[in-house]
């Protein structure tokens, strides 16, 4: 396997983030939509409204996740919402999504965020046992509520 790295994304790999990013909506059951998924990524960048990191092998993006800035007002502190977590399928089960959830929680430690949050599909169970092997662990607390406010 080819060396992979794992950075902050910037304006500049908007190009290479696009297909991952409509790749990971696909997943979703979204229907494909490149123009979309570009006009999105480009205004979390140009508004400073999400952290992206992006996971490369020498020319090619194989794998991005992309944070949320939030707060806790019961603890009076920043904290992230991890929404997108994405590795290309010939690239899975090789580690890279594991290397995108150090390089968040590095970064989130290095703000001095006191946690990080996610959510995924109850059957991703692979997505699961990654999370939960990095040392992610299961709410018990609190049950989740969503309000849709379009029709």
């Amino acid at each position: 396997m080819s060396s992979i790295a794992v950075r902050q994304a910037v304006f500049a790999d908007l190009g290479a983030l696009v297909p991952l990013f409509d790749a990971y909506r696909q997943f979703y059951g979204e229907v494909s939509d490149l123009a979309g998924a570009r006009a999105f990524l480009r205004e979390r960048f140009e508004h400073t409204q999400s952290v992206v990191f992006i996971a490369e092998e020498p020319d090619n993006a194989v794998g991005f996740t992309q944070l949320y800035p939030s707060f806790s007002s019961v603890t009076m502190a920043r904290t992230f919402v991890l929404n997108d977590l994405f590795v290309a399928p010939h690239r899975r089960r090789k580690g890279v999504g594991e290397m995108l959830l150090q390089s968040a929680a590095r970064f989130a430690r290095d703000v001095g965020a006191v946690r990080l949050t996610l959510s995924t599909a109850v059957t991703n169970a692979p997505a699961q046992a990654l999370y939960e092997s990095a040392g992610w662990r299961r709410d018990e607390k609190f049950h989740v509520y969503n309000l849709p406010t379009k029709a």
